[in-house]
């Protein structure tokens, strides 16, 4: 059975992204900051095989960790997705910013899953061998990063900045390991309905009203995970680099 490491798995995006790769067949790997949430697990483990471990993305400790315990459980690792992320803890605007929240939310959003990214990676491939595959990807690596890549709010720079950053960390990872076999792509959500969101849902319920996106609703974290299962299938063996937006049409310039 192919293993996925999922950062932030058990909750929002990420636990919509854990639940669809189990059902698909995949055993999965959890990073997250709580204890062990046995009332999350136990039905997770109904739909499957899991790992979980208690930790930050920031901590380049709990990353070797992290890796390890999936290889203890698991014995290998095919697909790593860097979905956990937080938004700044007071939305302020960018005249009033704090270097402190600035430093939070990147080690977070940005060098957490970059340099994850690095040692899983070394790892897919040592577990390759010497011989790189042409016909499938040998690892898959998937970037949650978010609209606010290219949409700017100003009274949450910090997170644009390091979903930004994301982006072109895409890029780079994808460049550098295609010709080791490893596929990397983002998935860019738009306005997802998880308890990070929940403190605006008015906001945005006028906005959509307004027209703020074609597809008149807000997206699930089951939206999102199945993008992440497409890309994770290894169906695409000739793309990398590539971004894909469930965003309901947001991206989509308008007169």
């Amino acid at each position: 059975m192919p293993v996925a490491m999922v950062t932030g798995g058990s909750r929002g995006i990420g636990r919509g992204v854990t639940e669809r790769l189990l059902r698909d067949g995949y055993q999965v790997s959890i990073l997250a900051t709580r204890p062990a949430p046995e009332d999350v697990l136990a039905p997770l483990r109904e739909l499957g095989d899991i790992s979980y471990t208690a930790g930050s993305i920031s901590e380049p400790a709990d990353h070797r960790r992290y890796l390890d315990d999936t290889l203890a459980a698991f014995g290998r690792v095919d697909v790593l997705v860097n979905n956990a992320g937080v938004a700044p803890s007071v939305r302020n605007d960018v005249l009033e910013a704090t270097t402190d929240e600035f430093d939070r939310v990147l080690s977070i959003n940005l060098r957490g899953p970059y340099f994850l990214t690095q040692l899983v990676a070394n790892r897919m491939i040592a577990q390759r061998g010497p011989e790189v595959p042409t016909d499938r990807p040998c690892g898959t690596v998937v970037n949650v990063s978010s609209i606010s890549a290219t949409v700017v709010s100003t009274n949450r720079g910090e997170y644009c900045v390091s979903k930004a950053g994301v982006a072109m960390a895409t890029q780079v990872w994808a460049a550098r390991l295609a010709p080791e076999g490893i596929v990397v792509y983002e998935v860019r959500p738009g306005v997802i309905a998880t308890d990070m969101t929940a403190g605006v849902k008015d906001r945005y319920d006028a906005l959509f009203a307004d027209g703020l996106a074609p597809m008149p609703r807000w997206g699930t974290p089951a939206d999102v995970a199945g993008a992440v299962a497409v890309l994770a299938s290894g169906q695409m063996p000739y793309s990398t680099g590539d971004v894909i937006v469930v965003g309901g049409g947001m991206q989509i310039p308008r007169l």
